[in-house]
């Protein structure tokens, strides 16, 4: 397993900075969200995306995948009954997976919960099948930029829509792209699942549709700040298997950015090396 930090925690550093930080820290990659490296990112060159990997390379860092996909610029939505708002969000969604390429990622991470909101008059199934379509969109962009895009299961207290890991995975098998597959977020599933995630990890991890894994408390502080246990966590995805990334998602920072995740590369780190 290799362990990542999710770079809005540092930001609004500038780029360079959060590298130079997240390698002193010991971790071996960022996961980026591209509004922190660009107001409007589907503007972004390929030139650009290589210079982002270029710099986390000179810090011996990788660029590992991307998340928090939809937040910038304002108005997309994958669950839209407009054409034209669900159309520029899927151009944006394939133009993302060529900027991951870019940059060296190996993936995607598409939570963006407000922007898969059930639209006024607009049923859940209705709902639901327009972003199955985006999905298989992105999934086929995936294919061609040879990386994978994840569908995150979020709780329902975010979005209305793909709560559980079972709800993501029916999405997966219908398109049936091996470049698009689902994730676990310990955070949501700590509040969604019926099972503890330690059981969910055993359960879906041996499908081969699991391709990432996101660690935080679901309090939403790093892990290790809060009661959720993460030695079972790390345990059933070491037994089962599990040598993709593992990525450091607080959403809040106590005390603060740097020692939010100064906070989790130490707890994780410590369990692993118990294992």
């Amino acid at each position: 397993m290799k362990l990542a930090l999710c770079n809005e925690v540092l930001a609004p550093l500038p780029f360079a900075e959060q590298c130079r930080i997240a390698a002193a820290l010991g971790y071996m990659g960022l996961e980026v969200a591209p509004y922190t490296v660009c107001e409007d990112p589907a503007a972004m060159s390929d030139a650009a995306a290589r210079d982002l990997a270029r710099i986390a390379a000179d810090h011996g860092l990788a660029v590992t995948g991307l998340h928090w996909l939809l937040v910038k610029p304002a108005g997309l939505s994958i669950t839209s009954p407009d054409d034209a708002t669900h159309a520029r969000t899927v151009a944006f969604m394939r133009r993302l997976t060529e900027l991951c390429a870019a940059m060296g990622g190996n993936y995607l991470v598409h939570g963006s919960p407000k922007q898969r909101l059930i639209a006024e008059g607009q049923t859940k199934e209705a709902a639901l099948a327009r972003a199955t379509e985006a999905f298989a969109a992105a999934g086929d962009a995936a294919r061609a930029a040879g990386v994978t895009y994840c569908i995150e299961p979020l709780s329902a207290d975010q979005t209305p829509l793909i709560n559980t890991v079972a709800d993501a995975a029916a999405i997966v098998r219908a398109v049936n792209n091996p470049h698009l597959r689902t994730m676990i977020d310990t955070s949501s599933a700590g509040l969604a699942e019926a099972e503890p995630v330690d059981a969910l990890i055993r359960r879906w991890v041996p499908t081969g549709l699991i391709a990432h894994v996101q660690v935080n408390d679901p309090n939403r502080r790093g892990p290790g700040q809060g009661e959720m246990n993460f030695g079972p966590i790390l345990r059933a995805l070491r037994e089962n298997g599990y040598a993709g990334v593992v990525a450091a998602e607080p959403f809040d920072y106590v005390p603060d950015g740097m020692g939010a995740a100064a906070r989790a590369i130490g707890y994780l780190r410590g369990l692993l090396e118990d294992l």
